[in-house]
């Protein structure tokens, strides 16, 4: 039996005024756990979990209608856990920010003390930092999809090879290479296969992400053959006839223009040397997106189909225009679970508009996914990559 606050006792535990705990519950961010006969709020110590992350997503600079966006199902241990995990990596990120300009400010106190030239450039970092607090609401979200993604994939696929051990093994790396990864995200595929790289490689991962290829740098370590460029892949600042080997794991479809960037890769690749680009189907996942139709049809978890863009069935194609010899490899592996919690986490990760329409039916969706796959759920997964060479 949980233990029950009023507002005032749950407002003097929190050290906010019960104006607060009244106003959030009217913006729809912090909803009293029951009421009593008569109407009256009450509060247990799971409701102190969400005040926890509204008060730290508001000091870290995000508006109401974002926290509230962002804490959907917080009350949810293991979205909770996610999402605490990300709120440090945050945190992390803000305490060296403010390092970064505590250094730039006692450079230049002293600068002028002495009577020397003020390196002005230091200083900029203090209208540096404004715009990077400012990305944190961008790194929040990507920071949180990711998350969610490995998750579902690494905790309940049937082929327990794994996604990057297997694209790994089929890199045709050696001593001496020189390797771009473009929308390299996080660094999974060099991470899960640090011990196996090759000694002599020269690799350059890249995003357009700063934040995310922070927490890539964070994950591979000190690696003295790895470096990391923040860039557009439709804009690849390196010369002709650089790259041994360029890698575009599941991201090509997400480029404004497919064909400029794969004009840049065939440009920057060696002569003989080999794109590696992954994608799926139409049908790679697609009982996801028929659960949360079921539950309400004007759910749209994405307002594009990426694999129209660049999937499994027209990827080919658009390929040999720029490389020969292009071939497909299928990875065999489909999704097996009874959790909801992984399925729902996965779901608020989506680009659609899945979560303004779930905000104010949260529990009423969490019970819907909790039956549906009590008794088992499969997921379908139809992934593979394709690889190209410049002749």
């Amino acid at each position: 039996m949980p233990t029950y606050y009023t507002s005032g006792e749950f407002a003097e535990k929190a050290h906010v005024s019960i104006r607060t705990i009244r106003y959030y519950d009217q913006k729809n961010l912090l909803k009293p756990s029951a009421y009593t006969s008569g109407g009256a709020r009450r509060y247990t110590d799971r409701d102190f979990a969400k005040l926890q992350q509204i008060l730290l997503l508001k000091y870290l600079g995000f508006s109401l209608s974002d926290i509230r966006e962002m804490t959907i199902g917080s009350g949810d241990e293991q979205l909770l856990l996610d999402s605490l995990q990300i709120q440090k990596k945050l945190i992390q990120e803000r305490l060296k920010q403010m390092e970064n300009v505590s250094q730039a400010i006692e450079s230049t106190t002293e600068a002028l003390k002495e009577k020397q030239k003020v390196d002005w450039s230091k200083m900029l970092d203090l209208m540096q930092l404004t715009a990077q607090t400012q990305s944190l609401s961008t790194q929040y979200q990507n920071a949180t999809n990711i998350a969610a993604r490995i998750r579902l994939h690494r905790d309940y696929s049937t082929n327990q090879a794994g996604w990057f051990p297997w694209l790994f093994q089929h890199l045709d790396l050696k001593p001496g290479m020189k390797v771009l990864e473009i929308g390299a995200g996080n660094g999974a595929l060099w991470s899960q296969n640090i011990t196996q790289i090759p000694q002599g490689l020269t690799i350059i991962l890249s995003d357009i992400s700063e934040g995310i290829l922070a927490d890539a740098k964070r994950e591979i370590g000190e690696q003295s053959q790895f470096q990391y460029g923040v860039f557009n892949a439709e804009k690849i600042p390196f010369a002709d006839n650089t790259f041994d080997i360029v890698i575009a794991n599941h991201m090509l479809f997400y480029c404004n223009n497919i064909d400029q960037a794969l004009k840049e890769v065939q440009r920057i690749l060696k002569p003989g040397g080999l794109i590696y680009c992954s994608t799926y189907s139409h049908q790679h996942m697609h009982e996801i997106t028929d659960l949360v139709q079921s539950f309400d049809s004007n759910i749209v978890l994405s307002s594009t189909n990426l694999y129209d863009r660049f999937g499994l069935k027209n990827g080919g194609e658009i390929l040999e225009k720029y490389f020969n010899n292009v071939k497909l490899y299928k990875y065999e592996d489909s999704i097996e679970l009874s959790s909801a919690a992984p399925i729902i986490s996965y779901i608020l990760s989506c680009h659609g508009n899945q979560n303004s329409i779930l905000l104010d039916n949260y529990q009423e969706f969490k019970q819907f996914v909790e039956n549906k796959v009590k008794d088992g759920f499969h997921i379908t997964k139809d992934v593979g990559f394709f690889v190209g060479k410049k002749e």
